[in-house]
């Protein structure tokens, strides 16, 4: 269900779009703005993950949740300020990665059938509550160091008609973007 109290043009963005920008602050005080694909569930909510592994990004959500959400494939952007929150519980944040998997699927030149069919079975096992096994132990570790942020919209959406999104930051070359 969409939320109607969000603009119509920023449901559209955010139906369409794969990528969206977020500034955080890090653990200097500097803010850092990074790209990144989402789910978003038509509401209020904005699930970022990826690849598995560490991420700085992560580190900064779990010291600062306030971060800003900025729309970038467009001709019209958004501000959307969020709080953050980063899910490790594995049982907790399954639902989110599979969302999550299911929409970058949607990715034209992304190899859908192999995942979907992967993540039918993982799905499967999840259901039946069998035990983690054969080919689903590697797709539970592979699950489990995979970020997971989930950001609920703050009541407040700012349009900006110019100027569009903030610029990208510039990795540090020495740790994990």
């Amino acid at each position: 269900m969409t939320d109607t109290t969000l603009p119509s043009r920023l449901i559209s963005i955010l139906d369409e779009s794969f990528y969206i920008r977020t500034t955080l602050i890090r653990k200097n005080g500097s803010r850092r703005t990074f790209e990144t694909t989402y789910y978003w569930d038509g509401n209020k909510t904005l699930v970022l993950s990826g690849y598995p592994g560490k991420r700085d990004w992560v580190a900064s959500i779990s010291r600062n949740p306030k971060v800003v959400i900025h729309t970038v494939e467009s001709d019209l952007w958004y501000d959307i300020p969020a709080t953050a929150s980063v899910i490790t519980e594995i049982s907790e944040k399954l639902p989110y990665i599979f969302k999550f998997i299911e929409r970058w699927a949607e990715r034209p030149g992304f190899p859908r059938k192999k995942f979907l069919t992967l993540l039918a079975f993982v799905k499967i096992n999840r259901k039946l509550k069998l035990p983690w096994w054969g080919p689903f132990i590697l797709a539970k570790k592979i699950f489990q160091s995979m970020p997971c942020v989930v950001m609920k919209f703050d009541n407040k959406v700012y349009e900006r008609k110019s100027g569009g999104p903030p610029r990208l930051s510039e990795p540090n070359e020495s740790r994990p973007f």
